[in-house]
């Protein structure tokens, strides 16, 4: 865990890049953002001391991170390419489609096996949005794995 402050203690989603999402996407965000408030390390390459409001949003085919003090004043805003991204975040979509389905029909052993290859892509996933903050934001794999599960929230489109 990072030293005191280092963490995110607000996130919130631009909900202007955010279209109206089913149960289970809701059920995954709400999730996700409950953990990360719970627990997670954010620390800035500049030093400045958290804890920090957070802002994920999309533009122009960019991860839009606003991050911010605690009191709202502005400490830099990241933009991250999503080109990198397309290929994890559509094959775990597809993963995550199959694993929604299954989860009402099939059998444990099936559900498993699903299950691990949605971890695989999710893991895979995290570790590229931590490589690409790398230079300017430090984030553990827990941290990272529930910004990836944001950014793939993000990503739907209607």
């Amino acid at each position: 865990m990072a030293q005191t402050g280092q963490r995110i203690a607000k996130i919130t989603l631009d909900e202007r890049s955010v279209v109206r999402r089913n149960a289970d996407i809701e059920h995954e965000r709400a999730v996700a953002i409950f953990d990360l408030l719970e627990e997670n390390s954010f620390v800035l390459a500049g030093g400045a001391p958290g804890p920090f409001h957070l802002t994920l949003g999309i533009e122009e085919n960019r991860l839009v991170l606003d991050i911010r003090s605690a009191a709202d004043a502005p400490i830099d805003r990241m933009l991250v390419p999503l080109t990198p991204f397309r290929g994890v975040v559509k094959d775990y979509f597809l993963v995550c489609e199959t694993y929604f389905n299954a989860i009402r029909t099939a059998s444990p052993s099936r559900i498993e096996a699903i299950d691990m290859g949605r971890r695989a892509l999710h893991n895979e996933g995290s570790e590229l949005l931590r490589e690409r903050l790398a230079e300017r934001v430090t984030v553990d794999l827990n941290t990272a794995r529930r910004l990836f599960t944001l950014l793939c929230v993000l990503h739907i489109r209607a």
